[in-house]
């Protein structure tokens, strides 16, 4: 809520009332830190860990209000460098003068001077909190507090007590089995606290250790995050089925969720219903608050302090995850290194790449995986084949009985298959034209099968279903279906198959399509000035026209290397605009593998360091030079309209990628967009917004969802709009969780791109 400078006098932050803007996350810096990186070859200081000596931004260290150190590179294996800058002598900075020692921050002083801000604060918050229980507080069966043993949640649990009666709410730690473990130590800590205080406190934690998992589901990756189902979301709700007794309950989660931790979480809002977990409420209560005043909070009320922070840690999560960085690695090996190795050791016995398997780890490739192709071991038990109009789908070696899972089906009238018995398993046929007629019911006939060919009982389907007729009690039994689908509402339908499927005939083409050499606006400017006289003017050298001429051919605007019907309409839209530019987007999703792997790779809001892109691509096959050249020209083709006028994405100061949500002005772009996903799917102009939005299904199309990285709340208005709007093309329908998008089988996308060339509507 407010921004802050650091206080040269206390060694501390000091609040201040103008506008926080995005904050640097400031975080406290302890001798163990120091110590862990190395800095006592520099710097002289008291080997303790009651009070902190600076703080850190990222990898900025500042001391004083004066920038100390930064940290560059790093991995699991081998320290960050750290640089220490100089002054305008070319000296290098010292904290204190004449090579004193560091000063602790006196943490009293610095209380003292923020404490009119923090009671405003507090009192904000305590407010927000208090109306948001009185507003639910008859219309519930539940308020709990999600405690991790973070900074945040331990900040939150505080602020609860202060605003709530006791005895209206529970506290809840989701145990994954994968925690640091001092976050363990403080967990009890505060369970002893709030027995004290006569406070429910319970764990959660799934029946799977995270050991098991990870030999059932291969490890987690960036992509495939089964974790997070598996061990945080399904052990908590049934936890909270068991205190409040009722399958179908409803609940209020307060959660320690910050806009400031990142681009994506900016987006959320105090209230949501549905967000964090299906048929549930959640309240981010500290939204606005910055790390700044999450520890001037903490010190000020003496709260217990997760001793992993003072050890290096900026956050306190899971020991080793997909979603962390390489420095962060280093810290975690060094801090707890017997606890890491288990799951390097994991890493290492499913890692089927050919490559060293510490490179593996090191690089990054582990965290990069998208299906189950490079485990080691990994036999596909099922499949799916077209032959003469027929699905055929395999099942070998199935883990459940597809008699129960068919039952989910059962309330969608006759579905003419036939299934015949192997000796290790059976084939299952279905006619196309019944899938065609019916695809909504043909995608969950496939996933009846895959969930029979998989399952594990990991529990996400049973906590879907909130009329509790799913168990796993004794094996699996489904009795009384209420064909509400909730089961089959999974990635692929089953979290294991979305794991371990191998994809087929995956390309080998390279995804290099410009080496270094990408167009710069004044190209742009030239070629619907001159068209197809462009060639013959000097000023091009023959890579750029090969790079040139490759751009475009992609984007639809040339054919043959002639100005083309696109380029017309390009030209007349305004070749700088967004609209012009989501249409190019489409196209280059369609046809160019370099933009496909950028729309496909990287995920919307979050920041990619260079290390991080350059592991995703050598786990894609690629040669160091394509590496190179793929990492660079992402910061190139933002700098075009494609980043200016789209949103497309756009490069930090520390030289991470970033997507971004692109700016649509017409709708009719997505038009576009959902035909040519169609097109590139074999036609199928029949399919849901589940399938639309899931971006794991294994398609040559790719969706305009991704491609303009649109959520549900952004498309469902989209459609409904251009459902009324042009009828002749798109019908959506919205009802009973079947929400159904039909493209008209006459149209194509050459049929939407004419719809431009009519007087240009704002939708």
């Amino acid at each position: 809520m407010y921004s802050y400078t650091y206080d040269e006098e206390t060694g501390g932050l000091l609040l201040n009332s103008s506008p926080t803007g995005f904050s640097k996350e400031p975080r406290p810096v302890y001798a163990s830190e120091l110590d862990l990186y190395g800095f006592d070859k520099y710097w002289r200081y008291a080997k303790q860990n009651d009070f902190p000596y600076m703080w850190a931004e990222a990898n900025r260290y500042w001391y004083r209000g004066k920038l100390v150190a930064k940290l560059k590179g790093g991995n699991l294996h081998s320290p960050p460098e750290i640089i220490i800058p100089v002054n305008e002598n070319g000296e290098p900075i010292s904290p204190e003068q004449n090579g004193n020692a560091l000063r602790q921050i006196d943490v009293t002083a610095m209380v003292e001077a923020n404490l009119d801000m923090l009671e405003i604060l507090e009192q904000t918050t305590v407010k927000k909190i208090l109306a948001i229980y009185e507003k639910y507080k008859d219309k519930l069966d539940l308020f709990h507090v999600a405690y991790s043993g973070g900074k945040d949640s331990a900040v939150l649990l505080d602020l609860v007590k202060k605003a709530l009666p006791k005895g209206s709410y529970v506290v809840v730690f989701g145990d994954t089995g994968m925690e640091f473990p001092d976050t363990y130590d403080l967990v009890e800590k505060t369970r002893q606290a709030c027995e004290k205080e006569e406070i429910l406190f319970h764990v959660a934690r799934s029946h799977l250790k995270p050991e098991k998992s990870w030999e059932l589901f291969g490890p987690p990756s960036r992509v495939i995050r089964w974790c997070c189902n598996v061990h945080k979301s399904t052990p908590q709700t049934l936890k909270l089925r068991e205190i409040t007794g009722k399958n179908d309950y409803t609940g209020l989660a307060f959660v320690g969720v910050r806009a400031h931790e990142s681009a994506v979480r900016a987006e959320y809002e105090y209230e949501n219903y549905g967000k964090k977990q299906r048929g549930q409420y959640s309240h981010n209560s500290i939204l606005e608050w910055t790390s700044a005043e999450v520890w001037l909070y903490i010190y000020a009320n003496r709260i217990l302090i997760n001793e992993a922070y003072k050890k290096g840690h900026s956050r306190a999560g899971c020991l080793f995850c997909p979603m962390s960085i390489k420095k962060a690695d280093f810290v975690k090996r060094m801090v707890y290194p017997r606890e890491i190795e288990m799951y390097l050791e994991l890493i290492r016995k499913t890692n089927g790449r050919n490559f060293g398997k510490d490179t593996y780890i090191t690089e990054g490739g582990w965290v990069s995986r998208r299906s189950g192709r490079d485990l080691i071991g990994n036999v596909m038990n099922y499949s799916e084949m077209l032959k003469d109009d027929v699905l055929n789908i395999t099942v070998t070696a199935p883990k459940t009985d597809w008699h129960e899972w068919i039952k989910t089906l059962d309330g969608f009238g006759h579905i003419p298959y036939t299934v015949r018995k192997l000796s290790n398993g059976y084939t299952v046929q279905l006619p196309t034209t019944y899938i065609k007629e019916n695809p909504t019911i043909g995608k969950l006939f496939k996933q009846v099968f895959r969930k029979s060919a998989y399952c594990v009982k990991c529990g996400a389907c049973e906590t879907n279903c909130s009329f509790g007729h799913l168990k796993f009690d004794v094996g699996l039994k489904i009795t009384d279906c209420e064909h509400c689908l909730k089961c089959h509402d999974i990635e692929d339908g089953c979290l294991a198959y979305r794991s371990l499927r191998i994809p087929k005939d995956e390309k080998s083409m390279s995804i290099n399509c410009f080496d270094s050499t990408l167009p710069k606006n004044d190209w742009f400017f030239r070629f619907f000035e001159q068209r197809n006289s462009f060639w013959d003017a000097p000023g091009l050298g023959p890579n750029q026209v090969k790079t040139f001429k490759r751009f475009l051919r992609d984007a639809g605007l040339t054919e043959k290397n002639n100005f083309s019907e696109l380029a017309e309409l390009i030209e007349r839209l305004g070749w700088e605009t967004d609209t012009a530019w989501g249409i190019i987007l489409t196209n280059f999703a369609a046809d160019n593998p370099q933009i496909r792997w950028y729309v496909l790779n990287l995920e919307i809001g979050r920041k990619y360091p260079r290390d991080t892109v350059i592991s995703m691509l050598l786990e894609s096959n690629s040669s160091k030079n394509v590496v190179k050249f793929v990492y660079s020209a992402f910061g190139k083709l933002v700098e075009l309209p494609l980043g200016t006028s789209l949103r497309f994405g756009f490069v930090t100061d520390d030289g991470d990628l970033v997507r971004t949500k692109c700016t649509l002005s017409d709708s009719r772009v997505v038009l576009y967009g959902l035909f040519k996903f169609a097109e590139k799917c074999k036609d199928y102009k029949e399919f849901t917004l589940a399938t639309l939005l899931n971006d794991s299904i294994d398609r040559d199309g790719i969706s305009p969802t991704r491609v303009f990285g649109l959520d549900r709340e952004d498309i469902t208005p989209i459609l409904i709009g251009l459902s009324a709007k042009y009828p002749e093309f798109i019908t959506a329908s919205f009802t009973h969780d079947l929400e159904k998008i039909t493209l008209a089988e006459d149209k194509t996308s050459s049929d939407v791109l004419n719809l431009f060339k009519e007087e240009h509507v704002n939708d």
